[in-house]
C-alpha cells in the first residue's frame, strides 16, 4: 500500500504533519483507466430502481467538475517544464490568459459554471457541458493530475471500506481544502497584502446575480479586472510562480501553525476515520437498514445499496432472508445462532463486516 501523502501533488511531502505517512486505503474499485461507472466497463451493472442512469459516459466519466486551483499550485505547474506537462500549463496558460475565474488566489469555475452545476439535476459524470476543462478526451486522463487540488485528490466513484471509506476521504478533502485557504492566503500575504486587508479572500456567502459577461463567457470589465489584480495585470503567471516559491519555503511544521486548532480538530477527525477505514471492527448489535435500496435481479440474486447510489452489493436471493433476521434486538452472535439453530444458515462475520460498511446493515 501506498502512503497518504504519496497520493497528493509532491509539493506536500515537506508540508503535511507525520500522519500523512501512513497507509492510504487502496481503493481499487475506482478504476479510472477502465472506469467502473462507464456503462462498457461496470461489471455488473444494476439497472436503477428509479429508472434514471447512474452510469457516467465515457467521454467524461466522474469529471463534471472544475476545479478551484490555488494560487501555489497554478505557479508549480506553470514552473514545470517538463515534456508531460506540457499540455496542462498551455491550458492553465490559457486560462489565465481569459481572465475568466482568474484571482491572485485561485484559478476557479466562471460564474456561470457554478450557478449549473448548483441547480443541475442529475448531471455529474453524464453531462458533456460540464466536463473539466483540463480533461483529456484522447486518454481519458487529466492534463493537470500533478498539481490537482483537494476535491480531485480525495473523491472515489466506490470505496473499498464502503461508507467508512468515503468518510474518511471526505475528512482528508476537508483538512486538504483547509491548506489550500491558508497556505494561498500565506502566499497572498507576502505578495498582495492588500488582497487579504480588502477581504477579498473571504468566500462569498450569498449567491450573486449573474453578471452579462459571465451569461456571455466575457472576462471581466477590464476596470475590475485591474482592481482585482493591482499592480499585476499582465503578469499574473509570474504572480503564481512566485505564489509557488513563498509556498515551498514555508517550514516543515510551517503548514501545522497555519492551521492551528481548525487544523488540530481536523487532524484528529482524520485519524479517527483512518482507523475506521482501515482496522475496522465488526459491531455487537446491527439491524438491517430499513432505507437501504433492494432489487431483485433476473437470476434471482439481490442487489442492495445504501451508502452510495454508485456501488451496490449484489447477494445470492437466499441471502436477502437471513439479513432481515437482524433487527437491532439481539446481538449479532445470538442472531447466528438462532440462524445455524433454525434456518441451517449463516453469514461469515466478514460478510456481515462488509455489509456494515456499505451500511447494508447498521448499528441500531
Amino acid at each position: 500500500m501506498s502512503s497518504i501523502l504519496s497520493t497528493l501533488p509532491a509539493l506536500y511531502r515537506e508540508l503535511l504533519p507525520s500522519f500523512f505517512q501512513k497507509e492510504a486505503p487502496t481503493e481499487t474499485k475506482a478504476t479510472c483507466s477502465k472506469c467502473a461507472m462507464s456503462r462498457g466497463s461496470a461489471q455488473a451493472a444494476v439497472e436503477s430502481v428509479d429508472g434514471v442512469e447512474h452510469l457516467f459516459r465515457p467521454d467524461t466519466k466522474c469529471c463534471t467538475y472544475y476545479p478551484r486551483l490555488p494560487n501555489y499550485l497554478i505557479g508549480a505547474l506553470l514552473s514545470d517544464d517538463s515534456k508531460e506537462m506540457a499540455e496542462g500549463r498551455r491550458r492553465i496558460e490559457q486560462k489565465i490568459d481569459s481572465r475568466i475565474g482568474v484571482s491572485p488566489q485561485w484559478v476557479k469555475a466562471p460564474a456561470k459554471f457554478n450557478h449549473l452545476y448548483k441547480n443541475a439535476h442529475q448531471f455529474f459524470g453524464r453531462s458533456a457541458n460540464m466536463r473539466c476543462p483540463y480533461y483529456a478526451l484522447d486518454s481519458g486522463g487529466c492534463t493537470i493530475w500533478a498539481y490537482r487540488e483537494s476535491v480531485c485528490s480525495t473523491f472515489f466513484c466506490k470505496y473499498v471500506a464502503g461508507a467508512d471509506g468515503r468518510r474518511f476521504w471526505m475528512s482528508l478533502k476537508t483538512y486538504l481544502t483547509l491548506a489550500e485557504f491558508q497556505l494561498s492566503r500565506h502566499a497572498l500575504l507576502q505578495l498582495m497584502p492588500e488582497f487579504l486587508m480588502d477581504g477579498r479572500d473571504k468566500a462569498e456567502v450569498a449567491t450573486v446575480p449573474l453578471t452579462v459577461e459571465d451569461l456571455d463567457d466575457a472576462p471581466p470589465l477590464p476596470k475590475v479586472y485591474a482592481a482585482l489584480w493591482k499592480g499585476y495585470v499582465g503578469m499574473e503567471h509570474d504572480f503564481y510562480r512566485a505564489c509557488y516559491d513563498v509556498v515551498r519555503a514555508v517550514p516543515a511544521d510551517g503548514l501545522e501553525r497555519m492551521l492551528g486548532l481548525d487544523g488540530t480538530i481536523e487532524l484528529k477527525v482524520l485519524e479517527k476515520l483512518h482507523t475506521q477505514a482501515t482496522a475496522p471492527t465488526l459491531p455487537r448489535v446491527l439491524r438491517f437498514n430499513p432505507d437501504a435500496t433492494v432489487k431483485w435481479l433476473s437470476d434471482g440474486s439481490v442487489a442492495l445499496g445504501s451508502y452510495s447510489e454508485f456501488d451496490a452489493v449484489a447477494l445470492p436471493g437466499e441471502a436477502y432472508s437471513l439479513l432481515v433476521e437482524f433487527t437491532g434486538q439481539k446481538p449479532v452472535e445470538a442472531v447466528r445462532q438462532h440462524l445455524r439453530d433454525h434456518r441451517q444458515a449463516d453469514l461469515d462475520p466478514d460478510i456481515l463486516l462488509e455489509l456494515h460498511r456499505h451500511r447494508i446493515l447498521v448499528e441500531p
